[in-house]
């Protein structure tokens, strides 16, 4: 049952005091200086749509859109905005430590269906899932020296343990690479037992310093594939496979239009050789890194030992790769498609496809209408697409229509008395607002029905995807020189242009514009170049943003 309270925003327990709108609060909370996760408040069951009091309404039996949850507009306020979604989507809540987050159902199935896509690609492409301790002796974070310092700063460690000291202080999982080696080490011997490809969809825990749900918290959900191979070249096709998947995924499911390429030096994972990875615009141009994968070469075989007999009956140290994508990819969703009514799901992601809401005004109009409705529900349901029928009598229709609107369900059926009549339905879309989104008198023919929603679903699923990218192109400007470079980002935009400088130059660029290397892409322009830093010859193009 949703609840009849206005709920409060977590915008306001997310965001700095700053932001000048009326809160839609039961009562004030304390801000915390820069922090996205404060402590919990006497006011937490109010997060929740299940703590409803009959007493907070004269008229608990029908409600008007008066209790409507409220939205920041977008423009005025991005991070405002996302927060505002995560709270009345129902998406996650704040956990009790600070940093942590409490994924609701709602939030947890559209990760269940990146799950789903990746778990079936995964085992397409020869990996087997597993489990590794989420407790890791610190020795090991110290074997490989990249590592442990590109790692230090952002590690848990447990030091007492059933209330005695350690002799050895535990590392809790930031990523696997260490413990993995470890075990590599005892089931790797010859390479008849190589290529070795596995998965394992976990925990880990980071300590960031700041938070932003579903983006970076201190502990977050992700899939993590490690692979060792008998020569570089297996290595280096397995990394750069499984970048490719989580493309494809990215455009055929979540209809993000992400950049494929590499990591510069600077930005390539602690331990790595080369990192590949797929970065997103967010509709505050911001990048997001929604997904890599590392050549880790011989780095922590090397440091571990992880050893094999080639054919030659040479021992020689495996070479190896590491990938992953996280719940990050859910906020990446959120902020690609989402508008000021609130969320706007792909219908390959979205928990429901469709939801029936259906409409009577008197008692002797009710049981037609809601056995049209079920028999509508069931025809859709066989046809194997997510439905949801709210038939609940405690929220007005127009209540009905905003809630799911927030909730970013593609496809909305209305059904009343003269539909049952008329044996039809009237059906509106998600991502086209208003009139021009509805649709009337569609058959309720079970053979009509069911292939007008389905092409629906995929007209959706395209135009997301297309509208996407068009503000992805318009939003990229190419440049030669470094005054452009700055110039683009000042506005906003990213910079594409011709880069070869040093280290030194990329990391001058991060200083004075905010903006970092973000790839070079795979696809690359023909023609010679000239770096717009240093005027030498280049050979590629990179891409700078600001970024999560």
């Amino acid at each position: 049952m949703v609840s009849s309270l206005r709920l409060p925003s977590l915008t306001s327990l997310f965001s700095s005091p700053s932001i000048l709108r009326p809160p839609p609060l039961l009562c004030r909370p304390h801000h915390h200086h820069k922090l996205s996760f404060p402590p919990p408040l006497p006011l937490t069951a109010a997060f929740s749509s299940q703590t409803t009091s009959a007493s907070t309404t004269e008229n608990p039996k029908k409600q008007t859109n008066q209790d409507q949850k409220v939205i920041t507009p977008r423009s005025h306020d991005f991070n405002a905005w996302y927060l505002d979604i995560i709270a009345n989507a129902e998406l996650a809540d704040y956990g009790p430590v600070r940093g942590t987050m409490v994924i609701r159902p709602y939030g947890y199935a559209i990760w269940e269906a990146i799950q789903d896509y990746l778990n079936v690609k995964f085992k397409e492409t020869g990996h087997s899932n597993m489990y590794f301790p989420q407790f890791i002796p610190f020795s090991f974070i110290e074997k490989e020296a990249s590592h442990v310092e590109g790692f230090s700063p952002e590690l848990a460690l447990v030091t007492i343990g059933g209330g005695k000291e350690l002799e050895e202080k535990l590392v809790v999982r930031p990523t696997s690479e260490t413990i993995v080696n470890h075990m590599f080490t005892q089931w790797i011997h010859s390479y008849r037992d190589l290529p070795l490809m596995v998965n394992q969809w976990a925990n880990v825990t980071r300590w960031e310093m700041r938070t932003k749900p579903f983006v970076r918290t201190l502990e977050f959900l992700w899939q993590e594939g490690h692979t060792a191979h008998a020569n570089p070249e297996e290595a280096e096709k397995e990394a750069l496979q499984m970048i490719d998947v989580y493309t494809k995924f990215a455009y055929e499911h979540a209809a993000i239009p992400v950049i494929a390429g590499r990591k510069s030096k600077a930005e390539t994972f602690a331990g790595a050789d080369r990192t590949y990875t797929i970065e997103a615009m967010m509709g505050d141009r911001k990048a997001l890194q929604a997904g890599t994968s590392h050549n880790l070469g011989q780095n922590f075989s090397r440091a571990f030992g992880t050893q094999f007999m080639d054919e030659n009956g040479e021992r020689q140290h495996v070479w190896q790769t590491s990938w992953a994508v996280s719940t990050r990819f859910v906020g990446g969703i959120i902020m690609t498609h989402g508008d000021d009514s609130g969320l706007m799901l792909p219908p390959k992601v979205a928990p429901i496809q469709v939801v029936i809401v259906p409409i009577w005004k008197k008692e002797d109009e009710k049981t037609g209408v809601l056995n049209a409705a079920s028999s509508v529900k069931k025809v859709l349901q066989s046809a194997g697409i997510k439905v949801k029928l709210d038939d609940t009598d405690q929220r007005t229709p127009g209540w009905k229509f905003n809630f799911w609107e927030m909730k970013g369900v593609p496809l909305r059926i209305e059904i009343g008395p003269r539909d049952v009549l008329s044996a039809s339905v009237v059906i509106s879309r998600r991502d086209v607002p208003g009139k021009q989104g509805k649709v009337f008198g569609i058959s309720m023919e079970p053979s009509i029905l069911e292939a007008y929603v389905k092409d629906k679903l995929d007209e959706i699923q395209s135009s997301l995807l297309g509208r996407a990218t068009s503000f992805r192109d318009s939003n990229i400007v190419d440049v030669s020189s470094y005054d452009e470079l700055k110039a683009a980002i000042t506005i906003g935009k990213w910079a594409r242009g011709p880069w070869s400088a040093s280290d030194a130059d990329e990391q001058r660029v991060k200083e004075e514009t905010g903006a970092t290397i973000r790839c070079f892409p795979f696809e690359q322009p023909q023609g010679t170049k000239t770096c717009l830093m240093t005027g030498s010859p280049a050979e590629e193009v990179a891409i700078f943003a600001k970024s999560y």
